[in-house]
């Protein structure tokens, strides 16, 4: 007989196998024909015929006959007794040769009641078949099945048998059990059959379901919209709604939040007790803008052009704030740290947020955070409360109506916690560039993208910022502005600003140089020129008096040829050093200058404040007593510590004078004894005041220092130096002394300061001693 293998095809004695042409070739080869006679092996593993071997059978096959090979593509092959296989023989061409004998069944099958089985199995197969499509034609072929395995191979190809288990149904030796286990298999197959069945046709009826809801819908909206171009006027808030929820182009998880609070509204109509408060949610977001802007290419030509016409100076500032531009232009995105300002007041810090905007051609919005001590006023008050509404960043880009303008924070230096929580921590998230691509704010309740905003945030001192939220932004500190550029800001910016708000031109007040730096120089006391724009204001407004006077007066007299030709000119304002008092209305401030004459145990001394720097002396004094020391002027914490080193350090430098110490108090004043004053710069004046007052060698007024001291005498850096070198210039001071480690800080003072003061760093108190002359007199 002709071999047949077969893998994973179940095979049973008495029954047909059916192929498709093609797959019964690429077994049997093409030297098999209709009415050969054939064993068919089965193989263990799926293998081509050049592959096989012969360990590659199993010792079981089924003897049969190639019944049919019909012209529509089918082969029948129907199978005859099992068979023992002895020996197999793959030659080089691939044959197989096969000796093999009849393997006889164990008949334990009682023919009744196999046939009572069968006719069971046949009627549940024609109750499953019913259920598909082609169910008549299937019930036909049910009907002629004339044995379990007849049944069964017609059915193999559904089953999800594995090759193993297909061929230990062919191993069975009895009647009774294979066929027992073909009744299970053939069961739990039309038990599967018809779940996945009516699992299909519920699914179907699902599907037509939706899709009619969904054509139904579509008929609706389109009618509706129709009837909304015939009658504009008559369209309902839920459709306005509707449309500006689809058109807003807002993410999936806002646009389910907006729906859902819009069904409330359609459910509970326009008269509930929560209509409003769910109309004005969905005024909010809706009306926010949600589309990403797409980024624009700034001109850094023109960037800078219009930072250096909207402010004077500030060329660190600048140059800052162009690297971020050209980053952006790289990046086609935000990008970079946030920037904080931090300065005087009148500095330009939140002005310079304006023309950051005006550059990038963005929106600008301003945030004030001064006073917020609310959580809330940052992430917005839940929807649960009365009075409910989004927090302060929200409602910014609201009012922006773009995703990305340039917000300033304006003064975060003055948040402040209370029991409502604490706003810093919540503005962590806003700053993060990591975190505030998905910021939520509560009101909302959906995640908004913060990304594209440029944040800028502005302080008067860093001191009150906490360390997470400082280390989330850049600093960038304003240094207060010398004379010759308040002078020029006045010029160009704060003195025509002010012609123009009291509706005078720029010819009508006429304000020299001369004047303009008296008004800063005796007028004002101040880093920044918010001062200055006040005092400018002032004068304006009394010039405007002074114009409509004169006019007045000029209508009322009598009209001649020279009275109409005075008429036709417009009246001049002259302000001089002169009259300067009674524009401004206000005597001219005290400012603290360098005494005319020096005295020991008084030294001149630079402080740091927040409109700018300014001298101060430290004065000492003995008085009889027992060796105690007297501390006056309010001085802090710092302070107090400065003058307790200060004076060690003399009763180490100075042993020969410790009889001054025992027998007196040492009485140490800083005037201006209303205002407190603490911080860590003034310990070598303090220690300067009290060896000139043990030596009793003056120290000229003139020269001042700043510096803090350690035991060791050792000077260590401060802060605020441009500041105080600017004060000490103004106040007359020709030379300073400052610690060592500050000198990289000098790059910060401006040049002119720098050319009029001789500036001494030095390392130890020591040398401030020796140059001044003290020490060599020990």
């Amino acid at each position: 007989m002709k071999v047949l293998p077969l893998y994973n095809v179940l095979v049973l004695p008495h029954s047909n196998i059916f192929f498709q042409t093609q797959a019964f070739r690429a077994m049997a080869g093409n030297n098999i024909y209709q009415g050969d006679e054939v064993t068919i092996l089965v193989l263990r593993d799926q293998q081509t015929r050049e592959e096989m071997t012969a360990e590659s059978f199993y010792p079981i096959g089924v003897e049969g006959v190639v019944e049919e090979i019909s012209t529509d593509g089918y082969v029948v092959v129907q199978t005859a007794a099992r068979v023992d296989v002895h020996q197999v023989l793959v030659n080089e061409n691939h044959e197989i040769f096969v000796e093999t004998t009849k393997r006889a069944d164990i008949m334990d099958m009682d023919p009744a009641e196999a046939h009572m089985k069968l006719a069971k199995i046949k009627e549940g197969l024609r109750e499953m078949v019913s259920r598909f499509r082609f169910g008549d034609m299937m019930r036909t072929c049910i009907d002629q099945y004339s044995s379990i395995e007849e049944a069964a191979s017609v059915l193999s190809s559904w089953f999800t048998l594995t090759n193993e288990e297909r061929y230990s149904l062919l191993q069975e030796d009895s009647t009774k059990k294979r066929f027992e286990r073909l009744e299970r298999i053939i069961y739990e197959y039309s038990e599967v059959a018809k779940v996945t069945s009516d699992a299909q046709s519920a699914q179907q009826e699902d599907y037509q379901k939706a899709y009619k809801e969904q054509a139904l819908r579509k008929q609706i909206d389109y009618l509706q919209n129709e009837l909304d171009e015939m009658h504009p006027e008559q369209v309902s808030d839920a459709r306005k709604y509707e449309r500006k929820i689809e058109e807003s182009g807002m993410n999936e998880e806002a646009k389910r939040e907006a729906t859902k609070v819009l069904n409330r509204v359609k459910n509970d109509g326009a008269n509930s007790a929560e209509s409003g408060m769910l109309y004005d949610y969905l005024d909010f977001v809706t009306g926010l803008s949600w589309k990403k802007e797409a980024p624009e290419t700034i001109n850094l030509g023109e960037a800078q052009q219009i930072l250096d016409e909207d402010h004077f100076g500030m060329k660190k500032v600048k140059e800052r704030i162009i690297q971020q531009i050209a980053v952006m232009n790289l990046r086609k995105s935000q990008a970079g740290s946030i920037l904080v300002f931090v300065g005087a007041p009148g500095t330009g810090k939140t002005s310079i947020g304006k023309s950051i905007a005006k550059a990038l051609h963005r929106k600008y919005v301003r945030v004030s955070l001064g006073g917020v001590r609310d959580e809330a006023d940052i992430r917005g008050h839940r929807r649960t409360y009365i009075g409910a509404m989004p927090g302060r960043i929200m409602d910014g880009i609201a009012k922006a109506g773009v995703s990305n303008p340039v917000m300033v924070l304006d003064e975060i230096d003055k948040l402040s916690s209370s029991f409502n929580g604490d706003p810093a921590s919540a503005l962590l998230e806003v700053l993060d560039p990591e975190q505030n691509n998905s910021f939520t704010d509560h009101y909302m309740n959906v995640p908004y993208d913060l990304s594209d905003v440029f944040f800028v945030c502005t302080a008067n001192t860093l001191d009150t910022i906490p360390s997470p939220l400082l280390n989330r932004m850049e600093v960038i500190e304003f240094q207060g502005y010398t004379p010759s550029e308040k002078l020029e800001i006045a010029k160009r910016h704060l003195f025509p600003k002010a012609l123009k708000n009291v509706g005078l031109a720029e010819g009508d007040v006429a304000l020299t140089d001369d004047v303009l730096d008296t008004i800063i120089s005796d007028y004002t006391r101040e880093g920044g020129v918010r001062g200055l724009k006040k005092r400018l204001d002032t004068l304006c407004r009394i010039a405007a008096v002074k114009y409509i006077q004169e006019e007045e007066t000029a209508a009322s007299v009598p009209a001649n040829a020279e009275t109409t030709a005075a008429a036709e000119k417009h009246p001049v304002i002259q302000v001089t050093r002169e009259n300067l008092r009674d524009f401004l209305d206000m005597h001219a401030l005290p400012h603290n200058k360098v005494k005319a004459s020096a005295q020991p145990g008084v030294v001149t001394g630079l402080a740091w404040t927040q409109v700018g720097g300014e001298i101060l002396y430290i004065e000492s004094l003995f008085t009889k007593g027992s060796g105690k020391t007297i501390i006056t002027g309010q001085l802090g914490d710092v302070m107090k510590e400065s003058s307790a080193i200060a004076q060690a350090l003399v009763q180490s430098r100075f042993p020969e004078q410790a009889e001054l110490f025992e027998k007196n108090d040492l009485h140490i004043h800083v005037p201006d004894g209303s205002t407190p004053k603490d911080g860590p710069s003034a310990g070598i004046t303090m220690t300067t005041a009290i060896a000139s007052l043990v030596t009793g060698i003056p120290v000229p007024p003139n020269i001042a220092m700043t510096g803090e001291v350690s035991l060791e005498g050792v000077v260590s850096a401060i802060g605020g130096l441009p500041e105080k070198l600017m004060a000490a210039e103004r106040a007359g001071v020709q030379k300073v002394f400052i610690p060592k480690e500050n000198i990289d800080d000098l790059r910060d003072v401006a040049a002119e300061v720098r050319d009029r003061l001789e500036i001494i760093p030095v390392e130890s108190i020591e040398e401030v001693l020796t140059a001044l002359g003290i020490l060599k007199h020990k």
